[in-house]
């Protein structure tokens, strides 16, 4: 497996390898010329699509060598914004992206090793922080963080469609990022500023909250609360919060989207993202502050165990995991 890191003031993307047993092996760093922060990996695992948040906002387009993992810059394109989040659709056919400084999303097509014009620009509630497309590629679900609202839209052939269902969350909260559950009929939101995770029974596209639960650890009182990620079995769900350096571990009901606390593991100083592998043995994530990135074995019981860590560059902020054999 091939871990790529984004670190953004070297302006390079570390590539690893994830061993059998956890351990991280340094491979090289590919120069994008940009602060890149957000990253993105095409269904069929032959592209990272790469976004700079430094002018001109482009994203990156390079090719993932199947036999090493290693990375080539084949395509520089424009975006509309400075993206905060990229992904891509279910089918692998559009490019989407949140613009935190902009508030607004964007859908652009994806034409082989190159990303086209934007084919929808739409503006939002502040600071959009994500856009995940469901299951079903029907509907795209943004997270508004100065609005306080997950928006729903309707998703076809590209185009955003008519005027998005907003749910709430707690005022205060910062809806960031959003995780679907492996059955597809639950969704789970960070919360960055209340320091809290919501689950969320999905329906038709309609949200409904189920539960919601502290990320911070006893005696931590300030929230700066980043990335979520579940395990593919769906039983564990983990989310990092940046001023406790910690990560929070719950026990999933994938039936109703309850949450039960597990525990917190502190972590690489400031984490800002990491990544489950597809297998769902390791998780790996990166501090912005420390400079490094550490992998954790997945229990059983859902606990991390410390397996290995190096270093990578400087700000290190998103991760992806590819498993080439699959």
């Amino acid at each position: 497996m091939i871990v790529y890191v984004s670190n953004a003031e070297s302006r390079a993307i570390s590539v690893l390898r994830l061993t059998a047993t956890g351990e991280l092996i340094p491979l090289s760093a590919t120069d994008v010329g940009g602060k890149v922060m957000p990253l993105a990996v095409a269904p069929d695992r032959r592209y990272l699509y790469a976004g700079l948040r430094s002018e001109p906002y482009e994203v990156v387009v390079l090719t993932i060598d199947r036999a090493s993992g290693e990375l080539r810059v084949v395509s520089r394109n424009p975006l509309p914004d400075n993206m905060a989040y990229l992904a891509t659709d279910r089918s692998g056919r559009y490019l989407l992206g949140a613009s935190y400084t902009g508030g607004r999303i964007a859908v652009c097509p994806i034409d082989g090793a190159a990303v086209g014009a934007a084919v929808a620009v739409v503006a939002t509630p502040p600071h959009a922080h994500s856009i995940v497309a469901d299951p079903s590629n029907r509907h795209l679900l943004v997270g508004a963080l100065g609005g306080d609202v997950i928006l729903r839209y309707r998703f076809d052939e590209g185009l955003v469609h008519g005027e998005p269902t907003a749910t709430p969350t707690k005022s205060g909260a910062g809806p960031r990022h959003i995780v679907f559950h492996p059955n597809g009929r639950v969704v789970f939101v960070s919360n960055e500023l209340d320091g809290t995770v919501n689950g969320y029974l999905f329906d038709a596209g309609v949200l409904t909250e189920t539960a919601s639960a502290s990320v911070l650890p006893p005696g931590h009182a300030s929230a700066w609360t980043s990335d979520l990620h579940i395990t593919p079995d769906g039983r564990y769900l983990y989310v990092a919060d940046r001023n406790s350096s910690t990560l929070a571990g719950f026990r999933v009901d994938g039936a109703t989207g309850g949450l039960e606390p597990i525990g917190y593991t502190p972590t690489e100083t400031r984490p800002r993202g990491f990544a489950i592998d597809p297998g769902g043995r390791y998780l790996v994530v990166a501090g912005q502050l420390s400079g490094q990135v550490t992998s954790y074995a997945i229990g059983g019981d859902g606990a991390l165990r410390a397996v290995g860590r190096c270093r990578v560059g400087d700000d290190p902020n998103w991760v992806e995991i590819v498993d080439l054999a699959s």
